[in-house]
């Protein structure tokens, strides 16, 4: 049996995902999908709109067979770590195939930009080296140096201003550092550009039925691909899930209103007094410990702590600099808030990165997948146990895990008024 892997974050789930799963499975000839999920925080160092399990659930009705959870400390990390945690743990999973959305569709393209990201030569690292000296971000010097490298080569600088191809790259590079043999196939994106704000209108992005391969799944003439940035804007400045059904499979909706009808969604702003007392607490010794914060940054954290009002405050009026992306800033103060410290990526990465795949849900139809997989890399289905199969880097990874999961649970409860849900008696999502 064959088996195909989605890196995803479901934030949330729309008609795009489902087309992404569908010609996944068709394009591998794969058996199964396996979904590697983010967990409550994503990579842009934000909450994610609805939790893991929620998001689980979306993926599993519209057609994934087994949803594995991506480690907090890769979830929201940079491009580069995410990409490395999410293919170590589908190359431990021994995963046939990888599948992928890109902006520029061409696998070919996208391998000659992860090549030379991998070897670094010469002409590269001075470039690169020469644009960071006139103060580039980091970013914007390594599209300038690569735009040199590739010069001859399908290729423009707008194409790592893309952030699929970017995370495409990423997971190609971490394929050619592991010499996996693994399939890799990318899709073109279809429909609204990524971070496409608003909801596309009737006369724009359409989603035909005949992209899609299930009939079960299809969804009716008149749906739209549209970005996820677009509909969570739509959610958080306070819309309804009414008009969403263009944009949406029928079951990834109704697990949305469920999930809304308990009360509003989590928010970065929600975290604003925890992330103040946190850089309030470790001021005197600096920041310098957590992923993605220089020492210059930690000093600007530090100088400008006592015009603090907000999360978005401090890092979108107070932190924001030209060399450094909004991205980054958020998931800085992310990493003080969880914890995840330069040290922790370097310990994980020694012993392979990630160390276990824990399971958030799965079909039961689809339970005959389990044959497939190794039996030597820890498969985690419930919480009570792990000691005993998980190595001490293992149980610090998972640790991160569980407390990345009840602070986000613990904001959660104070909004909808339900109680908090304590991870290790959380159930697996089993879809009959």
């Amino acid at each position: 049996m064959k088996t195909v892997g989605i890196i995803a974050e479901y934030n949330p789930f729309h008609n795009g995902h489902l087309y992404q799963l569908q010609k996944a499975k068709a394009l591998s000839a794969a058996d199964f999908v396996i979904v590697v999920l983010s967990g409550n925080f994503v990579q842009r160092g934000t909450p994610a709109l609805l939790d893991k399990y929620a998001r689980c659930e979306m993926a599993l009705r519209c057609g994934a067979d087994l949803v594995v959870e991506l480690p907090v400390c890769y979830a929201t990390g940079s491009a580069e770590y995410f990409a490395k945690g999410a293919i170590s743990l589908l190359a431990k999973l021994k995963v046939d195939a990888l599948c992928f959305g890109s902006e520029c569709g061409s696998i070919d393209t996208l391998r000659q930009a992860a090549q030379v990201l991998s070897d670094e030569p010469e002409d590269f690292r001075e470039t690169l080296a020469y644009h960071l000296h006139r103060g580039l971000s980091f970013p914007a010097a390594r599209s300038l140096a690569l735009t040199r490298c590739l010069a001859d080569a399908s290729f423009d600088d707008s194409f790592l201003k893309s952030p699929n191809n970017i995370l495409g790259i990423e997971y190609l590079k971490a394929l050619i550092k592991l010499d996996s043999p693994m399939e890799v196939y990318t899709l073109p994106r279809q429909g609204a550009g990524y971070l496409e704000h608003s909801l596309p209108s009737q006369k724009d992005s359409p989603a035909p039925s005949s992209l899609f391969q299930s009939k079960a799944e299809r969804p009716a003439d008149g749906q739209f691909f549209c970005s996820a940035l677009a509909l969570r804007h739509r959610l958080l400045d306070g819309g309804s899930c009414d008009g969403l059904s263009p944009f949406m499979p029928k079951a990834a909706l109704h697990i949305l209103e469920r999930e809304l009808s308990f009360g509003k969604s989590v928010c970065t702003e929600d975290f604003s007094s925890m992330l103040f007392y946190r850089l309030l607490q470790l001021q005197p010794d600096g920041y310098c410990a957590f992923v993605d914060i220089s020492e210059n940054l930690s000093d600007k954290i530090g100088k400008l702590l006592e015009h603090y009002i907000s999360w978005t405050q401090f890092c979108s009026d107070l932190l924001k600099s030209k060399d450094i992306t909004h991205s980054r800033l958020n998931r800085s103060l992310l990493h003080i808030l969880l914890n995840i410290q330069k040290q922790d990526l370097a310990y994980y990465e020694a012993e392979g990165n990630a160390q276990y795949a824990r399971i958030l849900g799965f079909r039961e139809i689809s339970r005959g997948l389990f044959a497939c997989l190794p039996k030597d890399f820890p498969l985690l289905s419930k919480l009570s146990g792990a000691e005993k199969i998980l190595s001490p880097t293992g149980m610090r990874q998972l640790r991160q895990d569980i407390f990345a999961a009840h602070l986000y649970e613990s904001i959660k409860a104070q909004k909808t008024g339900v109680p908090i849900q304590n991870e290790y008696r959380r159930q697996m999502v089993i879809i009959t």
